[in-house]
Parts: structure tokens; sequence; C-alpha cells
């Protein structure tokens, strides 16, 4: 994600959408499996998952649903956002060289800065690896970001 936003719970309205693309690479899917511990054979062994019926090695699904944490964290609402809640759906799989677009939309804003967002990956021609929903609660006010050092 090269840019990164913030809008605090006043700027948000019903309706408002961002949206990130990102190429799933093996690469990421070898880090999530280092870094979660879930070395599952149909996500780091291609041979094993297309016995299993797949076309190659799928992503885990965590990792996707990270993506949509990074994006709440960085897109919408942005910076400052808190995590509360995540339902998901997994749908198809995701596979090296995938692209992939997570799609946001404010559904709902509640009480006391809390933020229902209908999230969504999907592949370009618009098939859903996974769609759900999260709560948030959004910045209260819109910062300036810090420079990076």
């Amino acid at each position: 994600m090269s840019t990164e936003t913030s809008y605090s719970y006043d700027d948000l309205h019903e309706g408002q959408e961002s949206e990130v693309k990102r190429q799933l690479l093996a690469e990421d899917i070898d880090a999530f499996a280092h870094a979660s511990g879930d070395h599952n054979p149909l996500h780091i062994d291609a041979e094993f998952a297309r016995a299993a019926g797949f076309k190659d090695r799928i992503a885990h699904g965590m990792l996707l649903a990270s993506w949509i944490s990074a994006a709440l964290a960085h897109s919408l609402p942005g910076r400052g956002t808190v995590y509360l809640r995540q339902d998901l759906e997994f749908r198809q799989p995701a596979l090296p060289g995938d692209t992939l677009i997570i799609r946001l939309t404010v559904r709902e804003k509640k009480r006391r800065g809390r933020v229902i967002l209908d999230c969504r990956v999907s592949h370009e021609d618009g098939r859903d690896v996974l769609r759900g929903s999260a709560e948030v609660i959004a910045p209260p006010q819109t910062k300036a970001p810090a420079p990076l050092a």
C-alpha cells in the first residue's frame, strides 16, 4: 500500500469505500506459514495441493484477512483505527500470482466511534475470495501523519 489515509469518525459516511490492489506472491504464503506456524501442505506444497484438486498451493485464509487489517489501518478508516471484531466467509482459493482487490465499505456508524465495514477480497474479475464485515473504532479526530524516518 503506497498511500496512507486517515478518516476520523466524523469524516466517515455510510457507503464510503476504499480499494487496495495487491498481488499474492508465493513468498507471502511462505512468510505467513513461517510467522503463523501453519505449515498445512495445501499452503506450502504445490504437488499436494494439486492432488487435493487445486491448481496450485493456496493462500492461508488468515493471510488474506491480514490484508483486510492492513487496509483498515492504512486506508479506511486509517491511522489509529482500533480493530474490534471480524466476521469472514471464505469463498474461493487464492493462488500465487493472483491479483486481488481488497474493498472496504462503511456500512454503519454506531455510537462511541464504532463503525461497521463490509470487507471483501476478490479476484480482478469480481469473484469473491472472501467477504465479511469488521467492527472498528475509528480515530476520534484526523491527525497529520508523523513523518516516516
